[in-house]
């Protein structure tokens, strides 16, 4: 199977790329993104690409892969909702329906949040638009399209927040971040999970499109 990876240099996208790397089964990792990733593996190729509204400059570059990982999110503290809409709905959606134009017959994985709201008439800002990213994401002609809604997610493996005080956050609380995983899969999963359940899903489909966080982790 080949792949694309969006967000690889974040704490999530590192740790599907990880779990994409290792796997036999997938041949291929293509990892777009505005920096390099400084990873070196046979499988992985990567491509740098400044505007993430257009690809009609590297069309030819995104065809004939089964499956897209989009990984790449903000968060929406001191974002006002135009900037948070754009950075969210618009690139996602975008890339989206680049890829189901070039592959009808990929398989598209998207990583959202738990507590993202489906009506996209709720209080939350972030959450609305979330939810509208979602609905219209499930609209477009992929041969499937899957809503992953982790909780609380702990970094395994070397995988790192970008953010300083917050990986300085998981390095402290990392034994009872680890308790968590175990005692409530509903609040927290971990890296290597949310990846392995990605790529499962890819593969094998599932009977839901929106997978929350005890789901990620049964799988």
């Amino acid at each position: 199977m080949k792949v694309i990876l969006f967000g690889a240099t974040g704490m999530v996208g590192q740790g599907v790329l990880r779990e994409c790397l290792r796997d036999q089964g997938v041949e291929r990792v293509l990892a777009i993104g505005r920096s390099p990733t400084g990873q070196r593996d046979p499988k992985l190729v990567e491509l740098v690409h400044d505007n993430f509204t257009d690809y009609s400059a590297i069309e030819p570059q995104l065809t004939g892969y089964d499956a897209c990982f989009f990984c790449l999110g903000v968060s929406s503290i001191g974002m006002d909702e135009a900037r948070y809409r754009h950075l969210t709905y618009d690139i996602t959606l975008a890339a989206a329906a680049t890829l189901s134009r070039l592959n009808p017959g990929m398989v598209f994985t998207y990583v959202t949040g738990r507590g993202t709201d489906s009506t996209e008439r709720g209080s939350l800002m972030w959450a609305r638009v979330k939810g509208k990213t979602e609905n219209d994401l499930l609209k477009l002609p992929f041969k499937a399209a899957y809503m992953f809604r982790p909780a609380g997610i702990q970094p395994l493996h070397g995988v790192r927040s970008k953010t300083a005080w917050v990986q300085a956050i998981y390095v402290v609380a990392s034994p009872l971040l680890s308790y968590l995983v175990r005692a409530a899969p509903k609040y927290m999963t971990t890296s290597e999970q949310l990846g392995r359940a990605m790529l499962k899903v890819v593969r094998d489909g599932h009977p839901k499109p929106v997978l929350e966080s005890e789901d990620i982790s049964r799988l």
